[in-house]
């Protein structure tokens, strides 16, 4: 339910979440919409057009879209689609750790 009391469609909130978390790793990767676009393989007549709508949250890029973004960004596919921020944080610290040390494991104690 929204603020209004009315149904929030599960789309609505994917195209939130994925919209938010494909900007901000946009952002800080340096790429600009039009890059971004054309690195994760759409044609470059509308690559920067399809990235503003899926960051404005009009739609959403399908799941093989999503691994592309994922690759060219260099975060993992479920950071897009994490709707808690501090969960979403926590994948990609995550994922930068064992990028760092892939023979370490991570452990973490229940408190």
């Amino acid at each position: 339910m929204n603020g209004d009391n009315q149904p929030v469609s599960i789309s609505s909130v994917g195209n939130a979440v994925i919209g938010k978390r494909l900007r901000l790793a946009r952002v800080d990767k340096g790429l600009k919409q039009i890059e971004l676009g054309c690195l994760a393989g759409l044609d470059e007549e509308t690559a920067s057009s399809r990235v503003s709508q899926y960051e404005r949250e009009v739609s959403a890029p399908d799941f093989a879209l999503v691994r592309r973004f994922a690759a060219v960004l260099d975060v993992p596919e479920a950071y897009f689609y994490a709707v808690d921020d501090d969960l979403a944080t926590l994948i990609l610290q995550y994922h930068r750790f064992k990028k760092a040390n892939p023979n370490s494991t991570l452990l973490i104690t229940p408190q």
